[in-house]
């Protein structure tokens, strides 16, 4: 597949990602600092494969203190802001607003609303990590044609 056609690719996919509310501005910035040299390239990328690995950490971390008898709902809210700084950096909207729900889960210290909001945020993890995979291998294959 030609250069152009990976573009145009790529570019939709970035397009129906910002369409359903799955990105914010904060992905266009973090684009857009490669773009104008202020990084360097393969920033976003690194961003990216951070953000996927301390997502996955910080989510398993947070499934393992709700499932202890006994929860530290203090810590689950470190992790829970810990996520949601993670997911503000990179322009993962919907990962950043089930943060934002989960904080209201954990206020009244409820097991199973909390339980409820971890699902939410694995979710919404999912759906944008195969997004940003899908969009790296894109990313790579217009590579291999050189430099625009």
């Amino acid at each position: 597949m030609a250069a152009a056609a990976l573009r145009e690719r790529l570019n939709n996919l970035v397009t129906s990602m910002f369409a359903t509310g799955m990105l914010d501005e904060n992905f266009h910035q973090l684009q857009s600092m490669e773009e104008d040299g202020t990084a360097a390239r393969g920033y976003a990328a690194d961003m990216i494969n951070l953000f996927i690995k301390d997502t996955k950490r910080i989510l398993n971390d947070i499934a393992g203190l709700l499932s202890q008898p006994v929860v530290d709902y203090d810590m689950v809210d470190v992790l829970v802001r810990q996520l949601k700084g993670s997911s503000y950096s990179v322009g993962a909207k919907k990962v950043n607003l089930s943060c934002m729900q989960f904080r209201r889960f954990n206020e009244p210290r409820s097991k199973e609303r909390c339980l409820m909001a971890l699902a939410l945020a694995w979710s919404e993890f999912c759906d944008v990590r195969s997004k940003f995979e899908a969009m790296m291998q894109l990313e790579e294959q217009i590579a291999t044609y050189g430099p625009k």
